[in-house]
Order: structure tokens, then sequence, then C-alpha cells
């Protein structure tokens, strides 16, 4: 069965999100969520998908927040900020319908690759990128400036 990706433009499919969001991202306090999406929309052309669970359609299953980059290193991508499916609905393929989304949309625009970040100690996630076709291209660094996270 094909799942409808939707795409959250308005602040009410934002906010559908926020667990989904919050279960990736503990630090955010989920009244700052909605701000900082439409702004990172608005100034860094962030978007934001989701899929709803099949057995309760007004639920958010999982999201996807990414952008469109043009860096020397790969020239043009889409870069994945965020990839969250909830723990009570993984392993049911919302997060494989989200990444082969955001797969045929760089296909389609004729970019060059899909690029992520993941934390080091999440190998279920590794193994879904790794069945996708992504590989370890790269470590990535840190370095905290403030401690709000």
């Amino acid at each position: 069965m094909a799942r409808t990706i939707y795409y959250a433009d308005t602040d009410e499919a934002i906010l559908a999100c926020t667990e989904a969001i919050t279960a990736l991202r503990p630090h955010l306090k989920e009244v700052s969520i909605l701000p900082q999406i439409k702004e990172m929309q608005q100034e860094d052309g962030y978007m934001l998908i989701y899929v709803c669970a099949d057995d309760k359609p007004d639920e958010v299953a999982a999201i996807a927040g990414f952008r469109r980059l043009n860096k020397l290193l790969g020239g043009k991508h889409i870069y994945i900020d965020d990839l969250s499916c909830l723990p009570r609905h993984q392993k049911k393929g919302y997060a494989s319908d989200l990444l082969n989304h955001i797969r045929t949309l760089a296909e389609q625009q004729g970019l060059n690759s899909v690029r992520l970040t993941s934390g080091h100690n999440l190998a279920p996630a590794h193994r879904l990128y790794m069945n996708h076709g992504f590989f370890i291209s790269a470590h990535s660094f840190m370095l905290k400036l403030v401690d709000n996270f």
C-alpha cells in the first residue's frame, strides 16, 4: 500500500509533528518548535514531511526534515537534518517511505546525492540507511558553544 507523504507547511501540520520531533530532539522545548521550524523554512529552505499511522490516520508516525544544499564537497544534494519515527511505529516502513520520497525528489531534481549525519550509537538507524544504499563517507565533529542540548 502506498502511503501519502505530507508536507508540513502550515502551523497545524508542523504542530502535528511535534511528538516525532521531540522523540528525536528531546532538548527542544515544544513551545519553541513551531517558530524555529518556520524560521528554518523561511531562511534555509527547510522542508518538513511526514507520514501518518496506518491505524490512526490523524497521528503522525514519522517525520523527515531536509534542505537542498550546494557544497564544494559533493555539489548539489539534499541534506536530511531530521528523520524520526515514533517508537510505537518503528519497523513498519514509515521511515523507509520518507527516505524513498526524498531520494525520488533528489533524482527528479538531478541532484548528486542525499546525505545525512547520524549519532554514532544509533545502530538500528544505520542499518536502515545502509539498506537504502547509504554508506559511511565521513566522521562528523561538533564544537559545542552552548550547553542547551
